[in-house]
């Protein structure tokens, strides 16, 4: 994982909901960035955690910061989560967990829990690319971002890591905003 005091890599990716090219450059010019990776909008863990963001949005601007969360779902998928769940902030399309993985948080879902997911009912390869359940076990759909947020000054440098293996592990929000610079 990153670890604090990294510069972040640089990103651009596109917004689920305007369908804009969102560039941390850009976002960075006006002030800290408060990035969140999610696994998807499938993940009761992941939806509730964008919630409580949500309902903390008026803080992270209040500390003239700005929020982002990246997951590897689709465009498509984001749009539907932003819809249902009311979010405010930029959800931006991170495919094959390409940036995640410079932020050192990716992984490829075991073949274990691939067949556990497909059993519940998870489709992840189309959730992630829109192909088929059935795709190959080593396809890149199979990627996923362990749950984990950044915080980064205007510099790009890592002021705050968090991510845990157990996705039901998250960073409390009250450490995450404190973080800030």
């Amino acid at each position: 994982m990153l670890p604090v005091g990294a510069t972040a890599p640089e990103f651009a990716l596109p917004d689920a909901t305007t369908g804009r090219l969102v560039r941390s450059a850009d976002l960075l010019a006006l002030g800290p960035l408060i990035l969140t990776f999610f696994r998807g909008r499938w993940d009761p863990y992941c939806s509730t955690e964008q919630e409580v963001w949500r309902d903390l949005l008026p803080r992270v601007r209040e500390a003239g910061a700005l929020l982002v969360a990246l997951s590897p779902q689709t465009v498509r998928q984001s749009d539907f989560m932003a819809q249902q769940h009311g979010i405010g902030y930029p959800l931006l399309q991170d495919a094959n967990c390409a940036v995640a993985a410079q932020f050192g948080i990716a992984y490829t879902v075991s073949q274990a829990m691939q067949q556990y997911y497909r059993s519940i009912l998870v489709n992840l390869p189309f959730i992630n690319s829109g192909k088929n359940v059935m795709a190959p076990p080593d396809s890149s759909v199979w990627h996923l971002p362990l749950p984990a947020t950044f915080v980064l000054d205007r510099n790009g440098t890592v002021r705050f890591a968090e991510a845990h293996a157990d996705f039901r592990v998250r960073p409390e929000p009250e450490d995450v905003l404190a973080a800030l610079p």
